[in-house]
């Protein structure tokens, strides 16, 4: 049985939510749109390797409190399907969030929840997984450059049956080196509760790292390599695409 999870690749078009941020002087709403050469989150692969576009809105209130959405196309449920048993669709991602930040301690906390719809999915009809429209829980702190965040599963998730209350760690720096670069490292760790090779619950790290170019009136364009012993771990078995392979993904992203 496979596990279909995610990564998320810092400043290439992803969601907004990832990383705690103060709140804005005065309320305000913003778009982005973006196309990376693959879709990655947490380690392994959305889109099979080819080309998603992807694109969000997000508002934010002077208060702490923010809503947005997030949409990509995928490709993983699809390619979750067997020859001859089973043929499962879906191929947009949708996510919807929403939270509070505020300053406590020196630090910037961010608190919120997550909702990952998967428009149309047929992934949990013959009973083999769950539907894969998955609902999170997260806690992130930022001290300067360095944000942690945890992320933990309040249903099934991503379609693999049992794995609700599986977790995620996340801990990613942001460094400023002048003329309009950025360059992000990141090391993540799932702890998927639920999924189990031998006798022991099923864990992976995953590594990235990335650097943005800011291109002016709101473009970028990014770059990263990611690693992952999800292979290792059992997680590519039953997909025609090594799912947790390492990757060089490039990015291009315009803010509005």
């Amino acid at each position: 049985m496979k596990l279909k999870s995610k990564l998320l690749l810092a400043l290439l078009a992803t969601s907004s939510a990832a990383f705690a941020q103060t709140a804005p002087a005065a309320p305000e709403v913003t778009y982005n749109v973006g196309v990376v050469s693959q879709y990655r989150y947490r380690g392994l692969a959305q889109s099979k390797g080819l080309p998603a576009l992807q694109g969000g809105v997000d508002y934010a209130n002077a208060n702490g409190a923010y809503l947005g959405a997030w949409a990509s196309t995928i490709k993983w449920i699809k390619d979750t399907s067997v020859a001859g048993t089973s043929s499962y669709s879906g191929n947009t991602e949708l996510d919807f969030y929403g939270g509070y930040k505020f300053k406590a301690a020196n630090l910037d906390l961010d608190v919120g929840a997550l909702r990952y719809q998967y428009i149309g999915n047929t992934l949990g009809n013959d009973g083999t997984w769950k539907n894969a429209n998955t609902n999170e829980v997260y806690a992130a702190a930022t001290s300067g450059q360095y944000t942690f965040k945890w992320s933990y599963a309040l249903s099934p998730l991503f379609g693999t049956p049992n794995t609700k209350g599986s977790d995620y760690f996340d801990l990613t720096a942001n460094f400023d080196m002048g003329s309009g670069i950025t360059l992000t490292p990141h090391v993540g760790r799932a702890k998927i509760q639920g999924y189990v090779v031998g006798t022991t619950v099923t864990s992976y790290n995953d590594l990235s790292l990335t650097a943005a170019k800011d291109l002016g009136d709101g473009l970028s364009a990014s770059a990263g390599y990611i690693l992952t012993n999800a292979k290792s771990a059992g997680f590519n078995s039953g997909s025609s695409y090594a799912t947790g392979k390492n990757a060089f993904v490039i990015g291009l992203k315009q803010s509005f």
